[in-house]
Order: C-alpha cells, then sequence, then structure tokens
C-alpha cells in the first residue's frame, strides 16, 4: 500500500473526524479510502448508464464482430 498526502481544509478535515466518530470508518484514511472507492463506484455507474442511454438512442455497434473490427483497422 502506497501512502499520499494530501493538504486539505480545515472543513473537510472536520468533516473527516465527524465521519469517525459517526463510525463511518475506523480512522481517517480509513474515511477517505471509502470516499474513493465510492467515487470509483459512482463513476463506474455514470458510464453504465451512459451506456445504456447511447444504446436506446442506437448509437451502438451491431453486426458480426470479426466484421466490425475490419472497419477499425
Amino acid at each position: 500500500m502506497t501512502t499520499l498526502s494530501v493538504p486539505i481544509s480545515g472543513d473537510l478535515e472536520k468533516f473527516i473526524e465527524r465521519m469517525v466518530l459517526d463510525g463511518k470508518g475506523a480512522n481517517k484514511a480509513d474515511v477517505v479510502r471509502r470516499a474513493l472507492r465510492e467515487y470509483e463506484e459512482n463513476e463506474a455507474l455514470e458510464n453504465i448508464l451512459q451506456s445504456e442511454k447511447e444504446f436506446a438512442q442506437g448509437k451502438c455497434l451491431r453486426g458480426d464482430l470479426r466484421e466490425l473490427m475490419k472497419k477499425f483497422k
């Protein structure tokens, strides 16, 4: 595991400390790790929803995969 030092505002530090006190994480580092994982999950979900939207709009590739690949070479 790598350690990363990031300066944060006093308000963010108070928020993180409150999250620890509320049991949202074992310590400050745990709260930040959980927040980053949630951010990553939200980003993945946004990508899925965008793909579904594009698919519904007909913005997708259809057909034989080998034939489609030839078009991109």
